[in-house]
């Protein structure tokens, strides 16, 4: 168990820095496609998550994100240090939120899910994670009578 536990936290340290370098390049990338923000919507359960959408605004305006494409870095399980890849803007997008989900939420895809929203702010270059858990909930009652 300690092994797994050991483990466990070398993943989120190795998960917790690459977030960190990823942030820059994707906030460079969009300031320099004149992006105002970026809301990205996600949804889980039942074992299954998925991005719903990927938004770009610039103002009030609806743009579409631009083709270019980033270097990333990734974290490969068991594999020591993070390799990179390239990846288009889109995705770079959809692989930071999934990462700061594992990083926040593990688990947030599993049984009842989650559901929520990501919003970068472009100018002060920050993440904003609405997170919403589900649950089941039960109530037993025993009347002996």
């Amino acid at each position: 168990m300690n092994d797994f536990l050991d483990y466990y936290d070398r993943q989120l340290k190795a998960v917790t820095k690459v977030n960190a370098l990823n942030k820059v390049i994707i906030f460079d990338a969009l300031a320099a496609a004149g992006l105002t923000r970026v809301e990205v919507e996600f949804d889980g359960e039942g074992d299954s998550g998925q991005i719903e959408g990927v938004y770009a605004y610039a103002g009030d305006a609806r743009p579409e994100l631009p083709e270019s494409f980033l270097i990333l870095h990734q974290v490969v399980q068991n594999k020591g240090d993070p390799k990179t890849t390239t990846v288009s803007l889109h995705d770079a997008i959809e692989i930071l939120c999934y990462d700061y989900l594992s990083q926040t939420h593990g688990g947030w895809e599993n049984n009842d899910g989650a559901y929520g929203t990501f919003a970068f702010d472009v100018a002060e270059r920050s993440i904003r994670l609405d997170f919403n858990e589900r649950f089941s909930d039960s109530t037993h009652h025993t009347h002996d009578f």
